[in-house]
């Protein structure tokens, strides 16, 4: 079933991952109802919500490691180009947790490299033809260094993970991820192990690749990093987001047709302002914003009508927010 108030998508938006229809239950519990999901290429969209409300059962369908019970997550790399049915884990989609997953025998270069290796060499490569893949391996350091360059760790290069401190291992596994290029790069609470300054940090180095997006719009050129990001945290989602999408279990199903509540849906999804990293938000604008979503999303607040926050895309057609710049 089909949201009532969705607005068709305007065929020149370039499309990097769709959520079509996705149901999903654990055995007689349906967690997630309807959800429709449409993330144009180099947006960064955080998705919020209650605990348990299923933002992480989402994210496992959009990985990989867990399909829906019902519909299909879709990933295009390339405008006009063809569409993968995610179906496991792939490349395509970068992932990075709150725990890190750095290797502690390879310094912050080596770390980031490992993925581009199993990539694109064998075991038997690397043996047999030693002069080959020392070639290849001076490539993959190279373009190492110049993302964790751009990521303002040019002095950890050679770093091992106990030498870093949280937040710096924390850039190097989102180095891990961007290096292999993903379609999507997704974030599942990635600063909540933080301090609150170290957060902030890393607040603005995402900022930092939206700024990058920007400029290539600039140059015609299609934007290089789509990302979305997984929160708690209404200040982080606002801030950080171009877009926030809320779920909730909280909603009136009585026209669906089902006996029972059918789990969680999208009941928000608008337009975020745009900040760059040496922008100071407007703090008055964040409240106005944070008091919706929390009355929509994490109040527990019954919802008669679950499409009325859900306008992204006639906002998108108006020309609102970054479309005005696109």
């Amino acid at each position: 079933m089909k949201n009532d108030k969705e607005t068709a998508v305007p065929v020149t938006e370039d499309i990097v991952l769709e959520c079509r229809n996705i149901n999903h239950r654990f055995g007689d519990k349906q967690v997630l109802y309807n959800i429709d999901l449409k993330i144009i290429r180099g947006e960064i969209v955080a998705l919020v919500g209650a605990s348990g409300c299923g933002k992480s059962t989402l994210l496992r369908a959009i990985v990989g490691t867990h399909p829906p019970t019902e519909g299909e997550v879709v990933v295009k790399h390339s405008k006009g180009g063809p569409e993968h049915t995610v179906r496991r884990p792939g490349r395509d989609r970068g992932i990075v947790y709150q725990q890190y997953t750095l290797f502690p025998f390879l310094t912050a270069r080596e770390n980031v490299a490992v993925g581009l290796m199993l990539d694109q060499t064998s075991i038997p490569f690397r043996l047999f033809r030693y002069p080959a893949w020392r070639a290849l391996r001076k490539k993959h350091l190279a373009e190492a260094d110049e993302l964790l360059e751009s990521l303002k760790l040019g002095n950890a290069l050679n770093q091992y993970p106990h030498e870093m401190s949280g937040g710096m291992r924390q850039r190097v596994g989102i180095a891990q991820a961007l290096v292999m290029k993903p379609a999507i790069l997704l974030l599942d609470e990635p600063f909540g192990a933080l301090d609150e300054a170290t957060r902030e940090e890393l607040q603005k180095m995402l900022l930092t690749l939206y700024a990058k997006n920007t400029e290539a719009r600039k140059n015609n050129q299609p934007p290089p990093y789509t990302i979305l990001i997984v929160t708690h945290e209404l200040n982080e989602a606002i801030y950080v987001g171009d877009r926030v999408v809320a779920l909730s279990q909280h909603w009136d199903h009585a026209g669906t047709g089902l006996a029972r509540h059918p789990g969680a849906t999208v009941v928000y999804d608008r337009m975020m302002p745009v900040y760059l990293p040496d922008q100071t938000p407007d703090f008055g604008d964040f409240k106005t914003k944070k008091d919706v979503l929390r009355n929509v999303a994490f109040e527990g607040r019954f919802i008669t009508d679950r499409n009325e926050h859900v306008t992204f895309w006639q906002e998108v057609g108006a020309g609102e927010g970054w479309a005005k710049n696109r």
